[in-house]
């Protein structure tokens, strides 16, 4: 009897080891991101950092003659900052993990810039909510909408007014696409070294993600979360600032508002695909 016991531990400890092995070695392949790739990710989120430039020029004109008012000039500082900060963040990285801090940094500045339109024109301030899925460069989402990948089972997905309309008419939405070789396709079909772009837009909505990609070349990537979480963490955020979305957004991104923090987002990337 002794003896039978003593096997089945061996027997389950050799198992345990070889698991922890596979873990560890999908975790390395996971991290072997090619200089190329790492090129291609950071040219994305600079190409998102310029239109969100051109974005603040167009709303800089806009706020011609008009009073901003003390909420809407911080806001608006806001968004600056986070504009410079996110430029000088991705000029620092050197790893495709950092990525996600400068996209980060430019949602907390696209967010600021729909407040200043928002506090200018006497409107309630917009919800927080992640960047529209189909393309983030289209900024905040407004409403959440059914759609389904090729081969893949519809889910609710946060969109801009525009691409929810489209979708909505059975049109194809405005999808951000990046370069992959010698072709352009969806930002959520270029592989693991995109895996922090979309962690620095969509972390918080891990759980949906997941469900939506598994299976998927993102399958793996998201863990936990939902817009509650989200909008509890730009609350807390917003009574550290003054309550009025200002804060600090530079140097680190926003001050201590971060909404995406407390997610695991280590995973196994990919799922079985």
């Amino acid at each position: 009897m002794e003896l039978i016991l003593i096997i089945a531990v061996v027997v389950i400890a050799v198992l345990a080891y070889r698991s922890y092995r596979r873990t560890q070695l999908q975790t390395r392949k996971q991290h072997e991101i090619t200089a190329a790739e790492l090129e291609s990710v950071k040219r994305t989120a600079d190409e998102d950092i310029t239109r969100f430039g051109e974005e603040l020029q167009d709303l800089d004109l806009e706020m011609v003659g008009k009073d901003l008012g003390d909420g809407a000039r911080q806001d608006y500082q806001r968004a600056l900052d986070a504009y410079e900060s996110a430029k000088q963040a991705v000029g620092q990285v050197t790893q495709a993990d950092q990525i996600k801090h400068v996209i980060e940094i430019l949602e907390d500045g696209r967010y600021a810039a729909t407040c200043v339109r928002a506090r200018v024109n006497g409107e309630p301030l917009p919800q927080r909510r992640p960047s529209c899925f189909f393309n983030p460069q289209h900024g905040p989402s407004v409403e959440d909408v059914s759609w389904a990948p090729p081969g893949g089972a519809p889910r609710d997905v946060p969109a801009c007014a525009a691409d929810a309309e489209r979708v909505r008419a059975g049109a194809e939405p405005d999808v951000r696409k990046v370069m992959v070789g010698p072709q352009r396709v969806p930002y959520w079909e270029a592989g693991p070294a995109y895996s922090p772009y979309a962690q620095g837009m969509f972390g918080a909505l891990g759980g949906v993600m997941t469900g939506m990609f598994l299976g998927t070349m993102l399958g793996g990537m998201f863990a936990g979360g939902g817009y509650g979480d989200y909008a509890a963490g730009y609350e807390d955020g917003m009574s550290d600032g003054g309550g009025d979305g200002g804060g600090d957004a530079g140097g680190d991104g926003g001050g201590d508002f971060n909404p995406f923090d407390g997610g695991d987002f280590g995973g196994d990337f990919g799922g079985d695909f």
